[in-house]
């Protein structure tokens, strides 16, 4: 549920009793695509807005938060990433992160509409820079059918970069689709999915993707939780796993040293977001203390 009231954008958090609001100067987009309604704000202090079916999507202050962290964690905890799919993503934040790390040799966005990544590359054009990195390829459509189709053994990393679990990313949370991404997955391999708020959402949608996972073949599942200030709570996470290999290891030599710039990312913050509350921790221990084997 979403407000325009007095010059600010409202995004109303009703079954928590919550909000969050920007100060918006103006409209600049407004179109319903095949898919859901998609908007462009230019607000006062957190640039631009690119909101979907009344959800704060991203903004351009803080999204290298989210982008930093559903990217960098995966990759330096897989030995050596060659072959890298994002599943959503569709502003291309995720793809420019990925592309940062030279021993990536394909990268594919698979993203269901197409219209999100034509005006990211209009409104978020900093997002967009790697577009044209030979690396990169964009398949716009279904990615549920896009990873079924995969040939077996053949991916190194899988990043779910969805919206919340509702309309078209519902798909996305599914115990077939977490065997489906096992099945692509070479061994070694890594998944990570965006996991919604740790306050409001860790005995519901948080518990549910650990225990799809481990149905999935998944034996090690850990939560990262980090922040990012235009989303419930102001508190996110994503939830990673990994084929045949434990998550709470990561290259930290390689994560130190890594040769480009970050901005939130570094191998002190990987460590710390491994360590999760104990709220958390309770919820989840059986699944913690499986990863942690």
């Amino acid at each position: 549920m979403t407000a325009l009231n007095d010059g600010w954008f409202t995004e109303v958090f009703q079954d928590q009793g919550t909000a969050f609001s920007l100060q918006v100067k103006k409209k600049l987009h407004e179109e319903q695509t095949e898919f859901q309604k998609l908007e462009i704000w230019e607000t006062e202090t957190f640039g631009n807005l690119m909101v979907l079916d009344g959800c704060v999507m991203l903004t351009t202050r803080d999204n290298f938060l989210y982008h930093e962290m559903m990217t960098h964690p995966a990759l330096f905890t897989h030995k050596d990433p060659k072959k890298v799919v994002i599943v959503g993503g569709g502003d291309c934040g995720t793809l420019k992160e990925v592309l940062k790390h030279p021993g990536v040799e394909e990268a594919w966005q698979v993203e269901i509409d197409e219209r999100v990544t034509r005006l990211s590359e209009q409104y978020f054009p900093e997002l967009c820079e790697s577009n044209a990195d030979p690396r990169a390829n964009f398949f716009f459509g279904d990615g549920i059918q896009w990873i079924r189709d995969a040939v077996p053994g053949s991916l190194d990393v899988i990043i779910i970069d969805s919206t919340d679990p509702v309309g078209p990313a519902e798909g996305l949370f599914a115990l077939d689709f977490y065997r489906d991404c096992m099945i692509a997955l070479r061994d070694g391999g890594v998944i990570v999915q965006q996991s919604e708020s740790p306050l409001l959402h860790t005995n519901t949608i948080i518990k549910t993707i650990h225990d799809d996972m481990k149905k999935a073949g998944f034996d090690h599942v850990r939560t990262l939780p980090f922040p990012q200030p235009v989303y419930p709570t102001g508190w996110w996470s994503c939830t990673m796993a990994g084929k045949e290999k434990p998550v709470v290891y990561f290259r930290e030599e390689d994560a130190d040293q890594r040769p480009f710039v970050t901005r939130y990312y570094n191998a002190d913050i990987h460590r710390g977001a491994l360590a999760m509350p104990q709220f958390m921790v309770d919820a989840l221990e059986d699944e913690v203390m499986s990863s942690e084997r």
